[in-house]
C-alpha cells in the first residue's frame, strides 16, 4: 500500500467512526424528541402503553442494533465497514420515517445517506446508497400501511426523483473532487520535486563536485559562523592541508591521476572527521578544516591521523607510489580576527613545507620537531620544486 492509499483508508476510517457516533446522536435526539412531543403535547393521539412499546422501546432497539452492528463491522471487519455504515443509515432513516409520516419534509431525509456518501469519493459507493434507500422506499409503500395514507400519487413520482437528482448531484461532486484532489496532487508534487531540485542545487552550489566536500564559499561562510561560536566562548581549530608536490603529479602522470588523487585525499579527510566539523576545498590542492568539540590535542590527533593515513595510501596510477600532506594547525584565540587566524595557520603550512613537508606545525608542534618521511614509496617528483 502506498502512502497515499494509507492516508486515504486513514481518513476513511476517521470519517465512518464520525458518521457512527452522528447516527448514535440522530437516535438519542429523536427518542428525546418523541418522550417530550408525548409528555407535553395535549391529547396525544396514542396511549402509554402504545406509545412506549411501538414509538420508544422497539424502534429504538431496531434503529440502535443497526448502528451497533455497523460499528462492530467497523472494529472487526473494517473493509466492509462503509457498506454497513449506509445499511444502518438507511435502517435509521426508514424508522424515522416509519415514526413521524405526517411530517411531509421527512422523506428527505433519505437523500441524506447519498449525498453523505460523497464525502468518501466513491462512485460505486454512492450508487450502492442509492440502490438501498430505493430499496427502503418500495418497502415502505408496499408494507407500511400509514405510507400510502399520508403520502400523495404525486410524493411517489417526486421522491424517487428526488434520490435520482440527488445520487446524479454525488456523482457529480465526487467526480469534480476527484479531480480537484489529482490536481492538487500533482500541485503538490511539483512543489516536492522543485524542493528536491533546489536542495540538490543548493547542495551542488556549497560542495566541490571533485571532492564532494564543501567548496571555498561555503568554508568561509562557515568560518563567520566558526568566529561567532568563538567570541561566545566555543572553541574550535583551524587547520590548512596542503599536498606535497601535487604539481608534480599533474605534470608527470596527468590530471587525471591528479584527479584521482584528490578524491582519494578527500575521502581520507571526510573519514576522519567527526560529525560537526567542515572539511572543504579551498582551492586545487589545499583543504581546509574547522574542528569543533575538541580540545587542541584531539584537533592535532585528527589532522596527524590525516597525514599518517595518506602517507601508507599507494596510489596505481602514481606507480604504486603514496602522496603525503603538510598542515598548519591553529586554535582560535579570543579577539582573533579572521583575517589574522587564517594567516596564522598559513605561515604554519608553509613552514611544513620549508622544513621538508609531509609534517604538522602548530603553536606547540614546531616544525623542527618532525621529520619527512623519507620512504622510496612515497611520490617525490623527479626535479626539484621550490617550496
Amino acid at each position: 500500500m502506498t502512502f497515499s492509499e494509507s492516508s486515504s483508508s486513514s481518513r476513511q476510517s476517521i470519517w465512518v467512526h464520525r458518521f457512527l457516533l452522528i447516527y448514535w446522536l440522530v437516535i438519542v435526539l429523536h427518542l428525546l424528541a418523541q418522550l417530550g412531543s408525548y409528555w407535553w403535547i395535549p391529547a396525544y393521539p396514542m396511549d402509554s402503553h402504545e406509545f412506549y412499546y411501538e414509538v420508544i422501546l422497539y424502534p429504538h432497539l431496531l434503529m440502535g442494533g443497526a448502528v451497533g452492528s455497523a460499528h462492530l463491522i467497523y472494529k472487526f471487519y473494517i473493509r466492509y465497514s462503509l457498506y454497513a455504515l449506509f445499511l444502518c443509515g438507511t435502517v435509521v432513516c426508514m424508522e424515522i420515517i416509519h415514526l413521524n409520516m405526517d411530517i411531509r419534509i421527512i422523506g428527505a431525509t433519505m437523500l441524506l445517506p447519498i449525498v453523505a456518501s460523497a464525502i468518501f469519493f466513491r462512485v460505486e459507493l454512492t450508487l450502492f446508497t442509492a440502490a438501498l434507500q430505493i430499496t427502503g422506499f418500495v418497502m415502505m409503500y408496499r408494507m407500511d400501511y400509514w405510507f400510502k395514507v399520508y403520502w400523495t400519487p404525486y410524493d411517489l413520482i417526486a421522491i424517487p426523483i428526488f434520490f435520482l437528482v440527488g445520487t446524479l448531484v454525488a456523482i457529480i461532486i465526487i467526480i469534480n473532487g476527484r479531480s480537484l484532489i489529482d490536481d492538487l496532487e500533482k500541485t503538490l508534487l511539483a512543489k516536492q520535486e522543485l524542493v528536491i531540485e533546489n536542495a540538490i542545487m543548493s547542495k551542488l552550489s556549497k560542495t566541490d563536485a571533485l571532492t564532494h566536500l564543501y567548496n571555498h564559499i561555503s568554508f568561509h561562510e562557515f568560518f563567520e559562523l566558526a568566529l561567532k561560536y568563538g567570541v561566545e566562548g566555543q572553541a574550535f581549530h583551524l587547520a590548512l592541508i596542503d599536498i606535497d608536490h601535487f604539481k608534480m603529479v599533474n605534470d608527470q602522470f596527468g590530471h587525471r591521476a591528479g584527479d584521482i588523487v584528490l578524491s582519494q585525499v578527500a575521502r581520507v579527510i571526510r573519514e576522519s572527521c567527526g560529525a560537526s566539523d567542515i572539511a572543504a576545498r579551498y582551492g586545487g590542492e589545499e583543504f581546509a578544516l574547522l574542528l569543533f568539540e575538541k580540545n587542541f590535542e584531539e584537533a592535532y590527533q585528527v589532522v596527524e591521523s590525516i597525514r599518517n593515513k595518506l602517507a601508507a595510501i599507494v596510489h596505481k596510477e602514481l606507480g604504486d607510489k603514496a602522496v603525503t600532506v603538510s598542515i598548519g594547525l591553529k586554535s582560535y584565540s579570543l579577539h582573533e580576527t579572521k583575517e589574522e587566524l587564517f594567516e596564522a595557520v598559513d605561515r604554519m603550512l608553509y613552514e611544513a613545507k620549508r622544513a621538508g613537508r609531509n609534517r604538522t606545525v602548530t603553536p606547540l608542534h614546531p616544525a623542527g620537531l618532525h621529520q619527512e618521511n623519507r620512504d622510496t614509496s612515497t611520490f617525490r617528483p623527479d626535479r626539484g620544486e621550490q617550496p
